[in-house]
């Protein structure tokens, strides 16, 4: 079992940054394939990023490559989401995922364990 739990969510204007961090707990976290997913209200969730279990690999969304970077650090058992150039279509409950996996995925039915999510909202 890997416990997740998401932080760094917030109201930003657009053009704004944040940056997301979840924390793992339970397992060995460097097993871990770690990925980003988002939920706009009335959508469904989609892959935003993910991370290779040693930082090496990464892959985007097209929507998010060049504003979203992807980062962990396995010595704090946390995986990062930096955010810049919010747009308003950006504003979704943001969720982290852990996939038992060697090969990055984007595919969500592959990730094993989920946080609770974190709100992000971007004003026009």
């Amino acid at each position: 079992q890997v416990q997740l739990v998401e932080s760094g969510g917030g109201l930003v204007q657009a053009g704004g940054s944040l940056r997301l961090s979840c924390a793992a707990s339970g397992r060995i976290f460097s097993w871990y394939v770690m990925g980003w997913f988002r939920q706009a209200p009335g959508k469904e969730r989609e892959f935003v990023a993910a991370i290779s279990r040693s930082g090496g690999s990464t892959k985007y969304a097209d929507s998010v490559k060049g504003r979203f970077t992807i980062s962990r650090d396995n010595a704090k058992n946390t995986v990062y989401l930096q955010m810049n150039s919010l747009e308003p279509e950006d504003t979704a409950v943001y969720y982290c995922a852990a996939d038992v996996a060697v090969v990055v995925t984007t595919l969500q039915y592959e990730y094993d364990y989920w946080g609770q999510g974190t709100q992000v909202t971007v004003s026009s």
